[in-house]
């Protein structure tokens, strides 16, 4: 099953302090309750929820979409279609 993935990583480490994932079937019905918190987190780095929702209902997209790294914060963050 291809999901959307975000993972955030904190102090170089190799393994994510979080992940998220959403099956892209349910990416459009799940986007509707991601918390307003979130999306404005998301929003600041630039990630627009539902844009990517609307780039992942292309089959051609896959693999990493974008990452963002925050260097003060020593942060890197990782949206991918897996």
């Amino acid at each position: 099953m291809i999901k959307l993935k975000i993972r955030i990583y904190e102090n170089n480490e190799p393994d994510p302090k979080t992940t998220i994932s959403v099956p892209l079937g349910m990416l459009r019905f799940v986007s509707r309750f991601v918390p307003a918190n979130l999306k404005e987190s998301l929003s600041k780095k630039g990630i627009d929820v539902e844009l990517i929702a609307d780039l992942a209902k292309s089959e051609e997209i896959h693999g990493t979409l974008v990452e963002i790294e925050e260097h003060k914060k020593n942060e890197r963050t990782v949206i991918s279609i897996e």
